[in-house]
């Protein structure tokens, strides 16, 4: 006897993905009965329990096809399900399909009824600047023991005679900077700037902060800030800063280390206002840090007024959102616990409703453990979504693999896993501040130490084949569900592997102009068809090892996307006349996919 469940298909799953409490929905099992092993006869069973708690059979009715039972969830949280034929286990298998003996589970998250995310967001471009590297206008003075370095150079990675790595270059980089560069970015198709840290710290990533309320001096004044914020909203970018609340810098008003401050921190007394911001044992030489980092004090989360100071009516958070900021992204959001990321987001959608909460975080956000807790993230009271790695690093893995089983198990994850809305509120990344560049990483080449990093690049043949896989990355990555989100320099070529070597100046003397309209061509796909990839259905049509087509379908809108990893040719069959985006040929129902090719195909 064979069988069918897939809970990517509303046939089998009335409501595709998580969804609200006391929705009805409706589990189907399809099966073909007669022949020895058919144990339609001993009915069949759809084995539940929520997240911790014990199993609980329910009963299906026997319907022509197969087996059915409609249910309602009426408590928020995690809930996993199998179903049981007789003696034998229909589990979780292969692409999430259902299979005779496979162990694995289905997952549903159940969220609250009045959880939804901002409406602005899904749909258009994200562009992460680290603002020290990106670009310049004008000098401001540099902090003591700091040093500024000529635009363009290799950024210090070798550690000093007390084996320490310092970050304390800096190159300029600037707010009126990036002000000057609103034009290209619209161009672009950005339609959200997500800036690294801006705040006061002494270190070039600006991860130590020094002073929440304070523009980093070297950045500009407040008033620059609240110049690219307007200046940006007038053409349609919305800014998302950084926040960096698990921890602060040693060198900060609030710890005060080196005395740098006027403030009484909490290595200088007990008695110190921010004493119980942090953990000491014992004080004060030895406190928490994150991941034993010392110039990164870990903050006691716990400590009333530090939430005060964040969360209040005067705090961190609505200070900067009065500015016009358009959200947050939150830093290590997985070393935030519960209670204080509902009370963040309480503090900030009672300040600005629709301002966007993402959440730093690496795996599987729905069902995310962490510090042996299991996480709440999209279940209605904390954050809006996530940045996406495990799209990311499926994409890696198609592409230098030529596999498509990675990309597709990944998708159908996330599909059934992520509420709809974060689902395409994701940030669709191929590289950040903490990862290699994209082209790097599909350029193949391995260094296993920093000096190797300094001195490897890509040759002329190798970047070349680079440069195809990262076009054949981008499209995925712009056109599945989720924001893409362009990590400065990447739409120029960059290359650059681990921290800092990726996060060196951008070289605007040597624009990469094929690549650079490349993606200009894929930023005006999403404004032409922002509404099919804000809120669009994703359906593979075809699949093998090395070959993936799919469509995004918007109520009678649709868009196909393939990308072919192989030597073949193939011949799929779409429906209509259709446009192919980049060349404008025209193809019929018959759609040939040349080997080693990529394609965005328009309806006429």
């Amino acid at each position: 006897m064979t069988v069918y469940y897939d809970p990517a298909d509303r046939a089998c799953k009335s409501l595709v993905g998580a969804f609200a409490r006391e929705r009805e929905i409706t589990f189907t099992v399809y099966c073909e009965r007669g022949g020895e092993d058919d144990f339609s006869a001993r009915s069949c069973m759809l084995v539940l329990h929520r997240d911790g708690c014990e199993e609980e059979e329910f009963p299906m009715r026997c319907v022509t096809q197969g087996y059915t039972i409609t249910l309602r969830f009426h408590e928020v949280g995690l809930y996993f399900y199998h179903f049981r034929m007789g003696p034998l286990r229909i589990g979780c298998g292969r692409l999430r399909r259902g299979e005779f003996g496979a162990e694995g589970e289905w997952q549903i998250t159940v969220f609250e009824e009045d959880y939804h995310t901002p409406d602005w967001f899904p749909g258009g471009v994200m562009y992460q600047i680290f603002p020290d590297r990106f670009a310049k206008s004008g000098q401001y003075p540099i902090g003591a023991q700091k040093v500024l370095r000529r635009w363009g150079e290799q950024p210090y990675y070798r550690p000093n005679a007390f084996g320490q790595v310092l970050n304390n270059d800096f190159f300029g980089g600037n707010l009126n900077g990036i002000r000057e560069k609103l034009g290209y970015l619209k161009e672009l198709g950005v339609t959200v700037l997500y800036l690294n840290p801006i705040f006061e710290a002494f270190s070039n990533h600006r991860y130590d902060t020094g002073d929440y309320l304070k523009i980093d001096g070297l950045l500009g004044t407040v008033g620059d800030f609240d110049a690219l914020v307007r200046e940006a909203g007038e053409l349609g970018i919305k800014i998302i800063l950084d926040g960096v609340f698990n921890h602060t810098g040693a060198d900060s008003r609030y710890f005060n280390l080196y005395g740098r401050y006027p403030t009484l921190g909490a290595y200088q007394s007990t008695d110190s206002p921010y004493a119980d911001w942090y953990t000491f044992h014992p004080f004060p030489d030895q406190y928490d840090c994150w991941w034993g980092i010392r110039i990164l004090p870990a903050v006691n989360e716990q400590s009333e007024s530090y939430r005060e100071f964040l969360f209040g009516e005067d705090g961190v958070l609505r200070t900067w959102l009065r500015h016009g900021i358009g959200g947050w992204r939150l830093d290590v959001a997985d070393e935030l616990p519960d209670f204080f990321l509902k009370e963040l987001r309480h503090a900030v959608k009672s300040e600005t409703p629709d301002a966007l909460i993402l959440g730093e975080v690496w795996e599987d956000a729905s069902n995310k453990i962490a510090y042996d807790v299991r996480r709440e993230y999209f279940q209605g009271s904390e954050l809006d979504s996530v940045m996406n790695y495990p799209l990311k690093n499926a994409i890696i893995a198609f592409l230098t693999s030529g596999n498509t089983s990675p990309l597709r198990e990944t998708m159908r994850m996330l599909i059934d896993n992520y509420p709809p809305a974060s689902l395409h509120s994701s940030m669709n990344i191929l590289g950040t501040h903490d990862t290699v560049r994209i082209l790097t990483v599909l350029g193949g080449k391995q260094c296993a130490t920093k000096d190797e990093m300094a001195t490897t690049h890509l040759s002329a043949e190798e970047r070349m084949r680079a440069r195809e896989l990262l076009k054949m990355a981008a499209v995925l990555q712009f056109t599945l569900p989720g924001v893409p989100c362009i990590y400065y320099g990447d739409e120029n070529g960059m290359e650059g592997y681990a921290d800092p070597f990726c996060r060196a100046c951008y070289d605007w003397e040597h624009p990469d102009a094929e690549l650079n309209e490349f993606y200009r061509k894929l930023g005006g796909l999403r404004n032409e068809y922002r509404e099919i990839f804000r809120a669009g259905d994703y359906e593979e049509i075809f699949a093998d090892f090395s070959c993936i087509v799919y469509a995004r379908r918007y109520e009678a809108k649709r868009i196909y996307i393939y990308v072919n990893r192989s030597a073949r040719e193939y011949v799929v069959t779409c429906r209509g006349r259709l446009r192919e985006y980049f060349g404008g040929a025209v193809c019929g129902e018959k759609l040939l996919i040349p080997p080693h090719s990529y394609g965005i195909l328009t309806d006429i």
